[in-house]
């Protein structure tokens, strides 16, 4: 079998689908690699890296796609990369499919068996291939880093004998990988960190990574949790009492985090407009929501917007801006993806459509949208 990791094309994205650590498995499960030339510049990989571990590199994405069985990808293919596919092959990537349904549609119709990653079930057995948790993490680590190379004071507190530097106050929205790493790394650089989720388990991580949890406590706030471990849509009362508690906290702060998402569906609005303007002015905002709407309303999706002297952060893709560390993550969840489907001897894959994580993550097959959200 052959496998492929063509350039991305996506815009802002700088990470490539598989790193030489990978190719050198994937090659040692009996499979040939073609990487085009270029992918991994980016991510600080050369063409002559992936080669050492017996890549062949192939000078366009017309050849390294050209009889590929298996395709690597970090975001969809644009629409008219579809038709350089084979009949018949097997793509994993993002696919975001409510954001490019043509695209899902010409995939199908093109005869690719397609795989959403970002739809892999938070099972033990799938943690290895999640690929929202690990770009994640990093995002979170990243947008502390952000907001403290844009805030005009240091963040622990400094004692010199020419006075008291006082700490930096750091509200993270969202306590999932993002907000946790966000609040880890907030600690470490010495700020007073605090938090607020609505989901009730939320309390303690926060708690045990020595931030404060900020929240108006409820029954419905106590159930607000899918089985799947993601936050719930919260009831409109339930939302005006935690405004009201955020618009008194959020005064005080100095840096708030945003990384409140509900999948497939638009971010949640936790900063509004108000709390914006009741901030002091050279605050920091980094919106970790910015490409499904933002958290902030005064959020401006890809750019960075000032609004009575406080700095809004609205980057795309910000594990996209660490690409090294980003890459060699999603390569593993990539490659542990796929691992346990490769025949001993490379010669086809094992897709029991009956294994649940095949079952969630599946978008195409045979010439067929077949995931419920695509045929519901």
């Amino acid at each position: 079998m052959k496998l492929a990791i063509p350039k991305e094309r996506q815009p802002h994205e700088r990470r490539v689908a598989a790193t030489p650590e990978t190719v050198k498995k994937f090659i040692g499960l009996k499979l040939s690699v073609s990487v085009e030339t270029g992918a991994g510049l980016e991510s600080g990989i050369s063409d002559d890296q992936f080669a050492a571990m017996g890549a062949t590199i192939a000078p366009d994405e017309a050849s390294a796609l050209a009889d590929a069985d298996i395709v690597l990808k970090v975001q969809r293919p644009l629409i008219e990369e579809v038709a350089l596919f084979k009949r018949g092959a097997v793509l994993t990537a993002i696919m975001s499919p409510g954001a490019d349904r043509p695209v899902v549609d010409a995939l199908a119709a093109q005869g690719v068996s397609t795989f959403a990653l970002e739809f892999v079930p938070r099972i033990t057995r799938a943690q290895s291939m999640d690929v929202l948790s690990s770009q994640s993490n990093l995002a979170g680590y990243k947008a502390v880093v952000d907001a403290a190379a844009i805030f005009g004071r240091a963040m622990p507190m400094m004692m010199t004998a020419a006075g008291t530097v006082a700490p930096a106050r750091v509200f993270v929205f969202g306590a999932g990988v993002a907000g946790l790493q966000a609040i880890a790394t907030a600690k470490r650089m010495g700020a007073i960190v605090s938090a607020t989720d609505v989901r009730w388990a939320a309390k303690e991580q926060v708690e045990s990574l020595g931030g404060k949890f900020v929240m108006v406590e409820s029954d419905e706030m106590k159930a607000a949790e899918t089985s799947g471990g993601y936050a719930k849509e919260m009831s409109d009362e339930f939302k005006a009492a935690q405004s009201a508690l955020i618009a008194e906290t959020i005064a005080k702060q100095d840096i708030a985090i945003c990384t409140a998402l509900i999948p497939g569906r638009r971010a949640p609005t936790l900063l509004t407009h108000a709390h914006v303007k009741s901030m002091k002015p050279g605050s920091v905002i980094v919106d970790l929501a910015a490409e499904q709407g933002g958290n902030c309303e005064a959020t401006v999706p890809g750019e960075v917007a000032v609004v009575n002297g406080v700095t809004i952060l609205g980057h795309f893709n910000v594990p996209s801006r660490l690409p090294v560390d980003s890459s060699a993550l999603f390569a593993r969840n990539q490659f542990n993806f796929f691992q346990p489907l490769i025949e001993k001897d490379g010669s086809g894959l094992k897709l029991d459509m009956a294994d649940e994580i095949l079952k969630a993550s599946m978008l195409t097959r045979d010439g067929a949208l077949v995931h419920p959200s695509l045929t519901s």
